[in-house]
C-alpha cells in the first residue's frame, strides 16, 4: 500500500492524526521528528542549538529518503519537511499527502507553552511569515482538510473519505 504522509504546519496534529490513521488503514506510524530525535540522540531544538537549522533540514531529506523507500506508512512530517517544493514532490510520486491546514491563532494557542520549538524563539511577524510561506507548498498537497473545531478522529475520517479506503 502507498504510504499517506502528513503535512502541515506545527501544532497541526500531525502526530496525533497519523496513530489513528496508521492504526485505522493497518500501516505504520512513523513521526519524522521523533525519528531524527532517536537517530540522533539529542532533542530537536537542541540540534538547532548546537549545529543549526540548515543541519537539521538535511536529516529531514535524509530521513524522507529512507522513508519513501518503504511502503505501507503513514508518515507525520515535521512543518518544515513538508514545506520544501522537492520533498513535495517525492512524497506525492510516493504516496499520498494530506495537508492538515489550520489557522495561525489556532497553532499559536495550542504550542504557546511548547519550549521545544526552536522556531517559536523568534517575532510574531516572522512566524506570520513562515506560516504563509509554507501554505503555498503545503497546497500542492494531494488532499487539503481543514483542521478546525474537528477532533482528531473527526479528521482521520474526512482523511479516510478522501482517499477512499474505508
Amino acid at each position: 500500500m502507498k504510504n499517506i504522509y502528513l503535512v502541515g504546519f506545527m501544532g497541526s496534529g500531525k502526530s496525533t492524526v497519523g496513530k489513528i490513521l496508521a492504526d485505522k488503514t493497518s500501516r505504520e506510524f512513523v513521526d519524522v521528528d521523533k525519528l531524527i530525535e532517536e537517530r540522533e540522540k539529542m532533542s530537536i531544538k537542541d540540534i538547532f542549538e548546537k549545529k543549526g537549522e540548515p543541519y537539521f533540514r538535511e536529516l529531514e531529506r535524509k530521513y524522507l529518503q529512507e522513508l519513501l523507500n518503504t511502503q505501507n506508512l503513514v508518515v507525520s512530517t515535521g512543518g518544515g519537511l513538508g514545506a520544501g517544493a522537492e520533498n513535495m514532490n517525492q512524497m506525492k510520486k510516493n504516496g499520498i499527502v494530506v495537508w492538515l491546514d489550520i489557522n495561525l491563532n489556532t497553532v499559536l494557542e495550542r504550542i504557546k507553552n511548547d519550549e521545544n520549538r526552536p522556531l517559536l524563539n523568534q517575532p510574531l511577524e516572522k512566524i506570520k511569515q513562515l506560516f504563509e510561506e509554507r501554505k503555498k507548498v503545503y497546497g500542492l498537497a494531494t488532499y487539503r482538510i481543514n483542521v478546525e473545531n474537528k477532533t482528531p478522529f473527526q479528521i482521520v475520517e474526512e482523511i479516510l473519505n478522501k482517499i477512499k479506503m474505508k
